[in-house]
């Protein structure tokens, strides 16, 4: 093992030890209201955590491991803040504070400049130009409803997700502008997420 290496473990070990110190003397100062506040942080950063990651990451399991880990990131703070305090006082919390969010800067400056480009599965996910529905016909319009349909259930980035429902909203526009009788037939017949409108409305090209 390297010098540097050494060195490095030993720093992580001992900024471990310190903040466990500080942990404990932070859990052990306050009272169980505080630690009922505490226990509260810690659902709503995980819960936020939850929420926002939901649909980046491939899994409910993913979901989980990360929402748990900011709940018990988020305690382990809060109560290193508080023994910082009843150790040292308000200055040594704020710099701990300080050291905190510039070493969480850093590290988030450092994942966001190595972030992998899109894999290719996934940019191919994307609609790539497709062409307008009012050059498509009335089958193809058809068509291009289920296709959509079939897109929205699976796992999609936010722009992907939002660029397929506006071709859904053009698709039912179009689909209506052609054929308004056939088009509320076929809405009258609900569900119609992921059925096709061929059956109820006239086929043809576009209208010029």
């Amino acid at each position: 093992m390297s010098t540097r290496g050494l060195l490095h473990r030993l720093l992580l070990g001992l900024g471990a030890v310190a903040v466990g110190v500080l942990v404990v003397a932070g859990g052990l100062a306050l009272r169980p209201p505080g630690l009922v506040a505490v226990g509260m942080a810690a659902v709503v950063a995980a819960s936020l955590v939850a929420g926002v990651s939901r649909d980046s990451l491939p899994g409910p399991a993913e979901v989980v491991d990360v929402a748990w880990k900011a709940g018990a990131a988020t305690v382990v703070a809060l109560l290193a803040l508080c023994g910082a305090a009843v150790l040292g006082g308000s200055v040594l919390t704020l710099l701990l504070a300080g050291a905190a969010a510039l070493a969480g800067t850093v590290t988030w400056l450092v994942r966001a400049h190595r972030a992998p480009a899109p894999s290719a599965p996934a940019a191919a996910r994307r609609p790539s130009s497709p062409r307008p529905v009012s050059a498509l016909a009335t089958d193809e319009l058809g068509r291009e409803w289920t296709r959509t349909s079939a897109a929205l259930a699976g796992r999609l980035d936010a722009a992907t997700r939002a660029a397929i429902v506006a071709r859904r909203e053009e698709t039912l526009d179009e689909l209506e502008r052609r054929d308004p009788e056939g088009f509320a037939r076929w809405i009258a017949g609900l569900p119609v997420a992921d059925s096709d409108p061929g059956g109820e409305l006239r086929h043809g090209d576009p209208a010029p």
